[in-house]
Parts: structure tokens; sequence; C-alpha cells
């Protein structure tokens, strides 16, 4: 029985509703009040329950109200005291692995004239946020993503503790050894259920011992993975891309080669770039006891899988893996792009999923089945509701998929959020409102004013590095196009890509949820920096007390985009 993904809290005493949906590892709450709140309304206090628990748990914030004199609490408060002023949050609970229902209960937060807070009729909703988005069929799983965030401060540490996790260059990435004291539990954090899924297809394709495993990398340089695939001995094949520098000397795919070379043998490891990259990041397992694909835009590098928001999604099934193994094979024979556009690789094709529409094409494509220009043309003229994407590069590429972005976001009807990485580790924000921000993670994350700590940089090069569009996630129709391919020229007619199209209302809500909360986590850097700018102190809204103050909900009923946002998840 499919357990739902989106719960409505069902108290009709209370005077908002909520809205719970189930992501990966993590849920979002999405409350929206019946009319409009009174003055004294100061946020939301939110509790949550595990499976099988007999106690809430409440959720913190570092946002407080002012203290005496108006100076800043620096102290981390329970919502209850702390409530969140914002009509959605994006939650990850300690334990997201837990089997059964997670209850939230949220609770309206009031304060009277004497500061002193009272309570609301809760709503409550439970959802079950199990690892698998479809129990032995499809897997969607993310990279955490957020080296630069005060929960890393609050567990590892700054800049110093970065430098003992994590290599300062990719070439040394296959003898780097971390020496933090807590490198194996802050590794599995960073990683989080992309990077667990992953090394656990290649645990189980070790453990089946007559499974043969085709990986095509473009970056490969991470230490655990690559000892797995050594571990295969000759039941791999891998082909490693060679482009720029990956083919210098000393490279991490160099060593990665050779490391694999002694174990799989000479001829079953090669070296191209296509066109011009081979972009891939596939794993085929084969076997007896496993079949299994791995793609999506997570790199086999440590910064893919410590630094950088990432997706991975996990197939299952003999169906599944039949066009994933027949791309494989034809880039094994054909290195070029005129040889493999001919393929039947080359073509969208069923990926085989019972009860779930999808499908897979692997460039370089021939211009006859070009998709770029599809996909343009189903973001430009079908989206009838919502519009989020997560894209490298978007707006240093012209083409179609920018014009289509930008026209959307002109469309007053139409709720279009995103975020895409610049060239240098920069990021563009776009905006509900139709205007962008660009900004730098690593100027964001110094100087942070008050209750906020310091962050570390995370290092140079890309921060957020998905590649997936998500078109009218509230609906039936709704639709994903996720993979390697970064929706340019290049990944269309020129690079090693997989693309996948999925047709899937839960799978859509999982990756609005990514996207909301990695463009929530950085625009409030914006914010903070704004604050800093402004000398504005970081702080709760206490309700008007007088005819020029204004409640911290106005904008949320008076801009149009924000009550968009607002009526579109509660």
């Amino acid at each position: 029985m499919k357990k739902p993904f989106i719960v409505k809290g069902s108290n009709p005493a209370a005077p908002f509703k909520l809205v719970a949906y189930r992501g990966e590892g993590m849920s979002l709450l999405a409350m929206n009040w019946k009319g409009k709140p009174p003055k004294d309304f100061v946020g939301f206090a939110i509790e949550y329950k595990e499976p099988k628990g007999d106690k809430f748990f409440a959720l913190k914030n570092r946002l407080s109200f002012p203290g005496v004199d108006g100076e800043v609490v620096p102290n981390i408060l329970s919502t209850r005291l702390s409530p969140i002023q914002k009509f959605r949050w994006v939650h990850f609970p300690r334990n997201p692995h837990l089997t059964g229902e997670f209850i939230y209960r949220v609770i309206p937060v009031f304060m009277n004239t004497g500061d002193e807070l009272s309570y609301g009729e809760s709503q409550e909703a439970g959802i079950e946020l199990r690892q698998e988005t479809y129990p032995d069929l499809l897997n969607v799983t993310f990279t955490r993503g957020f080296v630069s965030s005060q929960a890393f401060v609050d567990r590892y540490g700054h800049d110093d503790s970065v430098k003992t996790l994590l290599p300062a260059k990719a070439e040394e990435g296959l003898t780097f050894k971390p020496t933090h004291p807590k490198a194996d539990e802050a590794l599995a954090w960073m990683g989080f259920e992309a990077r667990e899924a992953i090394l656990k297809v290649l645990d189980d394709a070790i453990a089946d011992k007559k499974a043969k495993v085709f990986v095509v990398a473009y970056d490969l340089c991470e230490r655990e993975l690559v000892n797995k695939l050594k571990k295969l001995g000759s039941r791999l094949k891998i082909i490693i891309d060679n482009d720029g520098a990956h083919k210098k000397k000393g490279s991490g795919e160099n060593q990665a080669e050779e490391i694999l070379v002694a174990s799989a043998g000479r001829d079953n490891v090669k070296r191209h770039h296509m066109g011009k990259l081979q972009h891939n990041k596939t794993i085929v397992v084969d076997g007896p006891k496993i079949k299994a694909a791995v793609c999506g835009s997570t790199n086999y590098s440590w910064r893919g899988f410590f630094v950088q928001s990432n997706n991975a999604m996990i197939l299952k099934g003999k169906k599944a893996i039949k066009p994933f193994v027949m791309a494989f094979e034809s880039y094994w024979e054909n290195d070029n792009v005129a040889g493999f556009g001919k393929t039947a690789s080359a073509i969208l094709t069923d990926i085989g999923l019972t009860g779930l529409k999808a499908h897979v094409g692997f460039s370089p494509y021939a211009s006859k089945n070009s998709l770029l220009n599809k996909i343009a043309k189903d973001v430009s003229d079908k989206t009838s509701s919502s519009l989020f994407f997560s894209l490298a590069f978007l707006y240093q590429t012209p083409g179609v998929i920018k014009d289509a972005v930008i026209k959307n976001a002109k469309d007053k009807d139409l709720f279009v959020y995103g975020i895409s990485d610049k060239k240098g580790g920069g990021l563009d924000f776009l905006k509900p409102d139709g205007s962008r921000a660009v900004v730098s993670p690593a100027a964001l994350s110094k100087n942070i004013p008050q209750p906020f700590k310091s962050e570390p940089k995370g290092g140079g090069g890309n921060r957020m590095h998905h590649k997936f569009i998500v078109i009218d996630f509230n609906k039936p129709t709704a639709r994903v196009y996720l993979g390697s391919y970064n929706f340019s020229v290049a990944a269309d007619s020129t690079n090693g890509e997989n693309l996948l199209v999925i047709h899937d209302q839960r799978i859509a809500v999982s990756y609005v949820i990514e996207a909301l909360r990695i463009f929530d986590h950085y625009h409030f850097r914006v914010v903070q920096q704004e604050a800093k700018k402004a000398r504005k102190k970081l702080q709760l809204k206490k309700p008007p007390r007088n005819g020029k103050e204004k409640p911290w909900w106005l904008e949320d009923y008076t801009n149009a985009r924000k009550i968009s946002d607002r009526e579109l998840f509660a």
C-alpha cells in the first residue's frame, strides 16, 4: 500500500491550515491562516514526535524576540518561545530512517501587550519519511550540500575543521585521509542519503560475486568509492572522462585509472570525452542478486559527495537497468558524437518502472532526436502552475531554457523559484517576485551578524551542482527533468550525458522540497548581509504597538508573489 506523501491537518478548530509534505530525509510543513491573522499573532511553534516515540520535541530557532534594551539574544530557543515567523518550514529530523509516521504538531503563538506568550489550537499531521521513495523500485537521494551552515559549525567547527575533513585539491583525493576526530560521523552527515545509497549499491555488487558492474565517471577521485570499485576486480568495466584537467599528469582520474587497470585489467578500463565531456555519473550493477542503476548529478569526488548540493537516483530491476547497460555498451563502442548519436541509446526510452511513467535518454543526440527545444517548449508553453529549478550555469549559458525560465518568471499567474551556480562559485537566485540576486557564498559565510556564527567557505568551485527542473509539482501532471544533463546545447549534442523525464507527483514533491531548502538556506544569508549593511538586528518582530508598526506577516498578505507562495503550498 502506498503511503501518502501529502497529509493535511484535520483540526477544524485550529485557526490555520497545515499541510505536511514528504521529502527525502526531510519534510516540508506549510501553514495558511483561515482568513487574515490577528495582529497579536507572532508565529508558529513546531514540535515533532518520532515513530513509536512517546515525546514531542520542539524545533529550535536561532532568532529570538529582543532582549532587555533591545539587544540580540544569543541563545537558541524552542519555537514555543521563539516561534517561526514564516508560513512554511523544511525540517530535517534526527532519525529520518525510522519506519513509521513522524507526527508534527504546529501551534499558533500570540503575544499580549505585556510581552507574554499564549498558544492557540494546534494542527497535527503524520507522515512517513522512510528512505526509499518507491521501495525496491526507485529512490531519490540528495547530498546535504551545507558545509557553509550553522549546523556544520555547531557540529564540526569552522574552516580548520574543513581542512581535516576534505582534501585541498582533487588530485589529493585518492590518498587523503581525514584526521577530524568526528570524521566518520561528519562525512556521513555531509554526504547524507546520496552517498550512503551509492556506496550501498557498490557494497551489494561486491557481495554478489556474479554481478557485473558498468561505470561511466566524469570526476573520479574519492578514495572510498574507488577502493570499492577496486574490490570488484575483473567484474568491473569503466569509462573515465579524459577532458581538460582530467587528462593532466597527476590528476585524480589518471590515478584512478592506474589503480583500476591493475585490479580490473587494461581491457576493462577506457578513457574518452565524446565531443567535449564524458559527463555521465552512472553505475550499473547486473547480477543475480542485485540489478540497480545509479544516475543523476553526483560526481564521484569529495566535492560531489561532501560540498555540493547534488542528487542521485537509484533505479532497481531488470527492465530499469536495461537502457543503462545498453548505453554503456554504446559509449564503449562509440567514443564520438557521430557514432553514438546513431545508436538506440540516443533517444528517450521507457525505463520500465511498474506504475511510473519514466523515460531516460543519453547524449549526444543526433539533431533529429534533440531534446533541448522540446524541454524548453514544455517549460515555456505547458507550465500551468509552478516552475522550480536548480541548474548549474543557467545564466551563463544563453539558450532556449534560459529564455523559457525568464518568460515564465514574468508571468504573474505562475510561481517561479530557482537557483543557479555561476562560474567561479557565485550563486544566482530567481526570486518569486521575478527579480534576481547574485551572491557569493564565500562572502556570505563571514561577518555574519549576531546571533549567527561565521561559516566555512567550503573551498572554491561549484556549490550548487544540481540539474533539475520541476513543472507543476502540485498537480497530477507534475513532472521532473533530471540527470547529469546541463540543459545546454553542449549537453544535448556534444557531451556524454544522462537525462530522465519522470511524470510523478511524489517524485516532483521530493525535488521541490530540495529546491526550497537550498533557496531558503542561501536567501537567508542574503537577508543577513542586508541586515548588516543596514545596521539592523536579526530578531523576531513583536506585535505592532502603534499605528506605525506593522505585523511580521503583512507582506505575506499584501505582496502578490508572497500570497502565491503561502497559498501554493497550504
